[in-house]
């Protein structure tokens, strides 16, 4: 029999990341239990979960909208829509502003699907005037695609604008909410979106495993025969959950148990606009302490979300932002590496099972790894 007795028992490094990320310990321990993937009481809390996702999207069980849960990532999910949804002939129109648009633009051309793509600088939202000029100029375009809070940065893009002009132009609108969904409140039918994608791991406060999207039903009941891929064949996934409330491949059992209770304590907490609540104090409380340190955030305030914050990384020898990210890390706390093309940043998330006195302690762990590397961004003023 294994000796268990010398099992770790030290809580977890916390994760200041857009996912995944620090989750609680009931939703650790949900995990530990077995479940047989065709075993009826594991179909039931499958169709729970997709239950309550769509009740996180304002919508009810048979109204013209179905939450999909997709094996894989994030990245999955999106792959799944572009790879489903679009027809031999369709177009389609990436809005892109970050690493994260430029995702989708790259499955598109591995899918070989005609695409055409709107680029703004990472620090300026996308323009909804400029998408009614294209739409308007290119008929062709069949399906538009959005990240609506893209991480690369942590901008914020303006989701029900350009929704409203992708459905006064009558096309189809695919949008990543990959970090907003279940903190940032977001009106499908307001927004016209025919495909929301987002992950488990993320505002839900969940673990990696799978992805869902919430699809209009008469978009995607449209779309027969188009899949270019087998196991991402999203209407093919829908028809299996509707024939037997089964994955149609192996499903994430383990995943999937934690999310549920993720999705029982997200609603214990008072849904996404509490959670939303939550979320925007650590960001207030982060933003204030890291200017009082000296660093000062890449974006302006008025298009920067809650969800990751980018800085600018010092310009002073004396700091190197490996030696501050492992510094850091020996403290027990994990912050993420920039990811923009021309700027060297740094970003800090927000997100997960983190309250005002963990950004606090984060601070703190800050000012005392400035202080052993002697960097004057802290020591001058």
């Amino acid at each position: 029999m294994a000796d268990h007795t010398h099992l770790p028992t030290a809580r977890d490094k916390l994760l200041f990341t857009p996912g995944p990320l620090t989750t609680s310990l009931s939703v650790k321990q949900a995990m530990i239990h077995d479940a047989g993937s065709w075993h009826f009481e594991f179909n039931a809390i499958v169709r729970r979960v997709r239950e309550s996702l769509l009740r996180l999207a304002e919508l009810t069980a048979g109204e013209d909208f179905e939450a999909i849960l997709m094996q894989g990532s994030g990245t999955f999910g999106i792959e799944s829509v572009i790879g489903s949804v679009i027809a031999p002939q369709g177009r389609l129109l990436v809005l892109a502003n970050g690493a994260y648009g430029e995702r989708i633009a790259k499955i598109a051309a591995h899918l070989r699907i005609d695409h055409r793509v709107l680029r703004s600088e990472e620090n300026t939202v996308l323009n909804p005037q400029q998408v009614e000029t294209l739409l308007h100029d290119d008929p062709a375009i069949t399906h538009v695609a959005l990240v609506h809070c893209e991480t690369t940065t942590g901008i914020l893009n303006p989701l029900e604008p350009i929704g409203k002009v992708v459905q006064r132009h009558h096309r189809c609108f695919i949008v990543d909410a990959m970090s907003s969904f279940g903190a940032i409140p977001i009106d499908m039918r307001m927004a016209g979106i025919d495909y929301l994608v987002s992950s488990a791991n993320k505002c839900i406060e969940g673990v990696p495993g799978f992805s869902f999207i919430i699809a209009r039903r008469t978009a995607l009941e449209a779309t027969s025969g188009y899949a270019r891929s087998l196991s991402l064949d999203l209407l093919g996934q829908l028809q299996g959950f509707e024939a037997n409330g089964q994955f149609r491949f192996t499903p994430p059992t383990h995943a999937i148990l934690a999310c549920a209770q993720a999705l029982r304590e997200l609603d214990e907490e008072g849904g996404v606009v509490a959670r939303g609540r939550r979320y925007a104090a650590n960001h207030r409380v982060l933003v204030a302490g890291m200017r009082r340190l000296g660093f000062v955030p890449y974006l302006n305030p008025e298009i920067q979300s809650f969800i990751i914050t980018a800085f600018h990384s010092p310009t002073d020898p004396a700091f190197q932002f490996s030696e501050f990210y492992h510094r850091l890390s020996d403290r027990g706390m994990i912050i993420y590496p920039g990811k923009l093309t021309r700027v060297d940043t740094f970003r800090i998330g927000t997100i997960g099972r983190l309250f005002e006195t963990d950004i606090a302690q984060l601070l703190h762990a800050i000012e005392d790894v400035l202080r052993d590397m002697k960097c004057p961004l802290l020591l001058d003023r």
